[in-house]
C-alpha cells in the first residue's frame, strides 16, 4: 500500500481563509446590548430629534390663528447666524477659555507633579484636599463663592468694598475662579494617575545621571505625561463652551450676567420664549463648534508631539 502524495498548490493560488468561529456570541451581545440600547435612547435619538426640531419653522393662519409647526429647512439656522447675542455669548466663553484653561491646567500639572515628588509629605492629605472641591456640586460651589464675593456678606469686607468682583468687567473672571476651584482637583488626578504608570526605572536612571528632581520633572515626567495634558485639554474645551451652572447662579448676585451670558444660557433662554426649533439650532450650532475646536486641538497636539 503507498501513501498518498501531498500534491503542491499550484503558483498563484490563494490559500482558501478559515473563519474562525466567535465563542459566547449571545454572551457578547447580553454584555453590550445595554450600553447600545441607552446609547441610542440618550444620544442618539435626542440628537436627531435636536436636528429635526432646527428644521421646523412655526406658521400661523392670521395674526391669532392656531400655530402649527412646518418644514422650513435652514431658515432657523439663517437666524442663528444674525443673532448678535448669540455669537458675543460665543465669543465671551472663548475669551474664558483662553486664559482659565491655561490657568486651571497649570495648576493641576503642579499639584500632580508635587503629590509624585518623592519630597513632599503628607500626599494623602493633600490629595485628598486638593480633590475634594470636584465633589462640591457646581451650584453649590457658585452659591458660595457667591456670597463670598458679596459686598454686603462677604466675611472680607476690606476686599469687596474696594473692588467689585460682581461688576461687569470683573463677574467673568470671579465665575473663572470657581471653575477653576472645582476642576482643578478632577485634572490633577488624570495627570497624577498617568505619573503613577511611569517606570520607575527611568526615575532612577536618571538620578544615576545626576538629574535633580527639579530636572526630572520638566525633562521626563511633563513629556510623557503629555497625553494627558491634551485629554485634559480636550475636556475642558467642551465644557468651557457648555458653561451654565455657575454663571446662571451668579444672575442672583449680579445684574451683569445677562439671561445671554453664555451660549447655553442664550439656548435656554431661547426655548423658555419658548421657540423651541430656534433653540434646537443654537444647539446643533453649537455642537458642531465644539466638535470642531476639540478636534483642531487634539490635532494640534498631536503635532506638537509627533515632531
Amino acid at each position: 500500500m503507498t501513501a498518498p502524495v501531498a500534491t503542491a498548490a499550484p503558483a498563484g493560488a490563494s490559500t482558501p481563509r478559515v473563519r474562525r468561529r466567535i465563542p459566547h456570541k449571545g454572551a457578547i451581545v447580553a454584555f453590550i446590548a445595554p450600553f447600545v440600547v441607552l446609547f441610542v435612547l440618550f444620544y442618539l435619538v435626542p440628537i436627531g430629534y435636536a436636528v429635526w426640531k432646527s428644521l421646523l419653522v412655526v406658521e400661523r393662519d392670521g395674526t391669532f390663528g392656531q400655530a402649527r409647526e412646518v418644514f422650513g429647512g435652514l431658515a432657523q439656522y439663517a437666524l442663528v447666524f444674525q443673532n448678535t447675542a448669540f455669537w458675543t455669548s460665543v465669543g465671551r466663553v472663548l475669551l474664558f477659555g483662553v486664559v482659565q484653561v491655561p490657568v486651571m491646567l497649570g495648576l493641576a500639572l503642579l499639584f500632580a507633579l508635587l503629590l509624585d515628588s518623592p519630597l513632599l509629605r503628607g500626599k494623602r492629605f493633600f490629595r485628598l484636599a486638593f480633590f475634594v472641591p470636584y465633589a462640591v456640586p457646581g451650584v453649590i460651589a457658585a452659591i458660595m463663592w457667591g456670597f463670598l464675593y458679596s459686598p454686603n456678606l462677604s466675611p472680607f469686607p476690606a476686599v469687596t468694598a474696594n473692588v467689585d468682583l460682581l461688576s461687569a468687567d470683573l463677574v467673568l473672571w470671579s465665575i473663572a475662579n470657581v471653575v477653576t476651584w472645582v476642576f482643578v482637583g478632577y485634572n490633577m488626578l488624570i495627570i497624577y494617575s498617568t505619573l503613577l504608570a511611569i517606570p520607575q526605572e527611568i526615575y532612577e536612571a536618571a538620578r544615576i545621571d545626576g538629574a535633580g528632581q527639579a530636572r526630572i520633572a520638566w525633562s521626563i515626567k511633563i513629556p510623557l505625561v503629555r497625553p494627558a495634558l491634551v485629554l485634559t485639554g480636550v475636556l475642558s474645551i467642551i465644557g468651557t463652551l457648555q458653561l451654565l451652572a455657575e454663571p446662571q447662579t451668579f444672575r442672583s448676585f449680579s445684574s451683569a450676567v445677562t439671561s445671554t451670558f453664555t451660549p447655553n444660557m442664550t439656548i435656554y433662554a431661547t426655548s423658555s420664549i419658548p421657540n423651541v426649533s430656534l433653540a434646537a439650532a443654537f444647539s446643533v450650532v453649537l455642537a458642531l463648534a465644539t466638535f470642531v475646536l476639540s478636534f483642531t486641538f487634539l490635532r494640534l497636539s498631536r503635532r506638537g508631539v509627533q515632531s
